[in-house]
């Protein structure tokens, strides 16, 4: 039964609900923008000053829903491509609702009293001039879209196949976004090339057109580096970009011996060369949680690492080689020299070459050679140090597509060592009590590599929120969910010294309240 509450107390929420202003008046918007955005984004930050100033002068209210509902229209139109489509095959349709808006703003008009209050009356004036404003703005932007896609397909057909140039709403909301789910404009036309001899044309034509240039692979990112932020942009999908080879041994540039090495286009998905590299006896290093559908362009724009990147790196330290086409819609290649087959920050200078070509990409202009001391990619004890995306100006890597598209790329892989052991380390309690035994962990595995034993293949940590997600089944007896699981990989070519080893690191987590379990079969 629910305790009694006072009278006073209702009547002065009541009161309080009454007055408080509404989170959102604007109909049809089911998207994540508030009134204030909508407002803003359509009639400028002054205009939302003068609404909520108005706000508590309504009468009836009737003016301002007649507003709101102008505002409405413009804006679904706005958040959805199908409806776009569909007015900019209409014409007549789209002229009755233009009528349609610019009547309801008559309608607001007429209900103007300048007598009465001739300040408030002002800013309903400057409101209905705005409304107007942006409504006509509205109407031309359908004939602005409709020439600028007649000349996109006229410029851009010139080096693709028409099918690949794509205006139709299902393209454009399918690339709106990434992992991040953010939505803040849909790109005007996505484009998705055949070949990587394509590239550099779609480029050309992009910036004489005026388009902003979105590269895009599996759209698994976290950073929002696909998200077109303005209207006019173009998406460039390279996901059809999916040529690779299987393993080939090639004698890299400063190299005596052939080194193991796999070639992809930038739309391979990561997973197939790792499964590419298993087939030839080895072991791809590049190994994101999202491996199953992220793919090489990405990898080498976002410098990806893995459960891998402990014992070999992100992709900046595995890539021999790669092509990318510039914002000059030229190409360059990069070519690693002297490649140590390891970590790029263990080298005392790490050296590269760099190609660059005309748009037609088989005339050399010039060339340059970078070295670059290897301290400087990585700052101590960071596997990736994601706050330097200038990397002493080594093109391509980690720079999120800002300097150019990557197309391919050619990584060294890797032999792994003949024994390995998977353990898996639950940790329950308090987590920033068990966070200190990653750094116990990798202090033991580091020491026992320099002196030649075993090695950490991989090492992956999981927070509660993420156990729960995919439902984690705990190995422990506790029960419950721990909140931190430690998967780590540890290989030598003696078995007995790996056990010993795993051994140790059960040891170590189990005086961080930790309990550590090691796989006794491969699955």
């Amino acid at each position: 039964m629910n305790a009694p509450v006072p009278l006073s107390q209702i009547t002065a929420a009541a009161q309080a609900t009454h007055h408080a202003p509404r989170l959102r008046e604007i109909p049809y918007n089911y998207t994540s923008f508030s009134d204030r955005e909508i407002v803003i984004r359509l009639l400028g930050a002054r205009a939302w000053g003068m609404l909520s100033r108005l706000r508590d002068e309504r009468n009836t209210g009737r003016s301002a829903r007649m507003l709101y509902e102008v505002l409405g229209d413009i804006w679904v139109v706005q958040r959805n491509p199908y409806l776009q489509d569909d007015l900019l095959d209409n014409p007549r349709r789209r002229g009755l609702l233009i009528d349609a808006l610019h009547h309801r703003l008559g309608e607001v008009e007429k209900r103007r009293t300048p007598a009465a209050d001739p300040e408030r009356d002002a800013a309903v004036g400057e409101l209905l001039q705005l409304a107007s404003a942006s409504v006509t703005t509205f109407a031309e932007q359908f004939e602005t879209v409709a020439e600028l896609r007649r000349r996109t397909a006229k410029v851009l057909g010139r080096v693709t196949a028409k099918d690949n140039i794509k205006f139709d709403g299902l393209s454009r909301v399918s690339h709106v976004t990434d992992a991040t789910d953010w939505r803040v404009e849909y790109p005007f036309v996505v484009l998705m090339p055949d070949t990587e001899a394509e590239m550099a044309g779609l480029v050309k034509g992009c910036v004489e057109l005026g388009l902003t240039i979105i590269p895009r692979g599996g759209g698994t990112g976290y950073t929002g580096g696909a998200i077109p932020l303005t209207w006019n942009s173009a998406v460039i999908n390279t996901e059809k970009l999916e040529a690779m080879t299987e393993v080939e041994m090639r004698i890299l540039p400063g190299m005596d011996r052939e080194v193991a090495t796999i070639w992809t286009e930038a739309g391979v998905v990561t997973q197939r060369v790792a499964d590419a590299a298993e087939r030839g006896g080895f072991v791809f290093a590049v190994d994101p949680t999202s491996a199953e559908a992220s793919c090489i362009g990405g990898n080498v724009a976002m410098n990806a690492g893995g459960k891998k990147a402990v014992l070999w790196g992100t992709a900046l330290d595995n890539l021999a080689s790669w092509r990318m086409v510039t914002p000059e819609a030229k190409w360059l290649e990069v070519t690693r020299l002297n490649h140590n087959m390891g970590k790029i920050h263990d080298v005392d200078v790490a050296s590269f070459e760099l190609r660059y070509f005309d748009a037609s990409g088989k005339k050399l202009e010039r060339t340059e050679q970078l070295d670059i001391p290897g301290r400087t990619f990585r700052k101590e004890g960071l596997g990736k140090d994601v706050t330097d995306k200038f990397l002493a100006g080594l093109p391509g890597i980690q720079k999120e597509g800002c300097d150019g598209l990557i197309t391919s790329a050619r990584w060294v892989v890797h032999k792994m060592p003949a024994h390995m052991r998977t353990v898996c380390l639950e940790f329950f309690g308090n987590a920033k009590d068990a966070v200190p035994a990653i750094v116990d962990i990798k202090n033991f595995m580091f020491a026992e590599t320099k002196r030649g034993g075993a090695v950490l293949a991989g090492l992956e940590h999981l927070d509660d929120r993420y156990l729960k997600a995919v439902g984690y089944a705990t190995k422990s007896k506790r029960g419950g969910l721990p909140k931190m699981v430690l998967f780590g990989d540890i290989a030598g070519d003696d078995a007995d010294v790996v056990a010993r080893a795993t051994s140790e690191v059960v040891r170590l987590v189990n005086g961080r309240a930790g309990e550590g379990f090691v796989a006794v079969i491969a699955d």
